[in-house]
């Protein structure tokens, strides 16, 4: 179920909650990001019981084989296996040597950030987009605590940036401060109209291109909106699915489900464009609560459509808010990362 935010209370004021963490709510900095190193045990990242194929290392993954990697070489003793002597160096040294081989312990860990024009919006706390980044953070920072390899894609409807997943700390610090300069340039290009089919043909081309990277056996989190989710985009989930674990992040904010209260009739003028001259406007009446009920329904009747899309493609859904801090929502048990 997509979430309903609480009452505001004395409590909750923004601006304390924002000193808290770090953040504007608007912009992104890698401070920010870095405050997640402390909070990775917030979730688990083990691999999911339903994965098929015993690898040789610390995880069940879906690619079959022995799971191992290459170490070194040294000479054949008796009893070594022959399907591993290393014939080019026997043959160069006329000694027998065989290949040693070392247990497969990590994974690659691929993350996918959507920073399209959609995501930046928020009306209470948060952008989706900066809440979006602080989840791919945590999972950066958890991947690195359990010593995976962390990489992925970080892409908007104009221009994306490939991380090939590194070990240690050097892969986390990579993907964030791609993550802080791809959220700046962005910002600046969420000001421009937004051209609907540009932006899901992108999100269908970086599905693409991220099934290209996702090796059999990695851990893919694509962390989204799922505006621009198309059927061609769900394929390539799909088929991402087949040979690795795909954990969808579904990043909303409470006006996209609903309007807001009024004790009194007030109309206000919405806009899909950048000004007061953009396409679509409409007119809403506020404290209108057929009106209310009906914009409801519609949204959620646009989230289970894309639910049982990405349901269907094998993907585990995750939903967020954007307008409650991400630990808040972790330490209430909204999202289910603990197995």
């Amino acid at each position: 179920m997509w979430f309903t935010q609480k009452k505001s209370t004395e409590q909750d004021n923004p601006q304390v909650l924002l000193d808290e963490l770090d953040s504007n709510g608007i912009d992104l900095t890698i401070e920010e990001l870095i405050r997640y190193q402390t909070k990775s045990s917030l979730i688990n990242l083990a691999a999911a019981k339903s994965l098929h194929g015993k690898m040789s290392g610390n995880y069940l993954a879906r690619s079959k084989g022995r799971g191992m990697e290459f170490d070194e070489v040294r000479h054949y003793q008796n009893g070594d296996d022959i399907r591993a002597i290393d014939w080019r160096v026997t043959a160069r040294t006329g000694q027998t040597h065989t290949k040693l081989f070392r247990e497969e312990i990590e994974r690659p860990v691929l993350i996918a950030s959507d920073l399209s024009t959609s995501m930046f919006f928020g009306s209470r706390l948060l952008f989706k987009s900066v809440q979006a980044a602080h989840v791919a953070a945590l999972v950066a920072w958890h991947a690195k605590s359990r010593g995976d390899r962390i990489g992925g894609v970080v892409f908007n409807q104009y221009a994306h940036t490939e991380l090939k997943p590194r070990s240690r700390q050097q892969g986390v610090l990579h993907y964030l401060h791609a993550l802080v300069e791809s959220h700046a340039n962005s910002a600046i290009k969420s000001t421009e109209a937004l051209d609907h089919q540009q932006a899901k043909l992108a999100f269908e081309q970086n599905c693409a291109r991220l099934r290209q990277l996702a090796k059999p056996g990695s851990l893919v989190y694509l962390i989204t909106d799922g505006y621009n989710l198309t059927d061609e985009a769900v394929r390539h989930l799909a088929n991402i699915s087949r040979h690795c674990e795909l954990v969808v992040c579904l990043i909303s904010d409470p006006l996209e489900q609903q309007l807001p209260e009024s004790k009194s009739k007030i109309s206000v003028a919405i806009t899909n464009g950048t000004d007061n001259d953009g396409d679509d406007r409409q007119q809403l009446i506020l404290g209108d609560k057929a009106i209310a009920e009906q914009y409801h329904q519609q949204a959620m009747a646009l989230n289970s459509t894309m639910e049982e899309k990405l349901t269907k493609a094998g993907a585990r859904l995750l939903h967020f808010c954007a307008s409650e801090a991400l630990e808040t929502q972790l330490n209430r048990g909204v999202a289910s990362w603990i197995r």
